[in-house]
């Protein structure tokens, strides 16, 4: 069983959660609009992925465009960029999968057939 965090408006979303299905896979899904990651899953989110924390922010959307984040993150600490994240669920990168073990940001086949196929 795994946690799906998604926009359900989004595409790649949509996407994602046929290729779960597809696979049989098991998933709790939560709506990233509705219910943000706090600062502190996003800490343990980002400790269990092994990923640069730039990889969980959403850089092809609105809201990351409107804040200018692309000149603001290099000069941000890491708790400053944990709050921001909290701060709306759609700056966070979707889905978001979570297992025990890992965390996938996006939605990328290969990489979710290792983990979850």
């Amino acid at each position: 069983m795994v946690l799906f965090i998604e926009y359900p408006k989004c595409t790649t979303c949509q996407r994602a959660k046929k290729w779960l299905d597809a696979h049989e896979v098991e998933y709790v899904s939560r709506h990233i609009k509705e219910e943000s990651p706090t600062e502190e899953e996003l800490k343990a989110f980002h400790q269990k992925s092994n990923l640069p924390l730039k990889r969980f922010f959403n850089t092809s959307g609105q809201s990351y465009r409107a804040l200018g984040l692309k000149d603001k993150l290099p000069g941000m600490t890491e708790e400053e960029q944990y709050a921001l994240l909290a701060t709306d669920g759609m700056l966070v990168k979707r889905p978001l999968v979570v297992g025990d073990t890992f965390v996938l940001t996006g939605f990328k086949e290969k990489e979710w057939e290792e983990y979850l196929a």
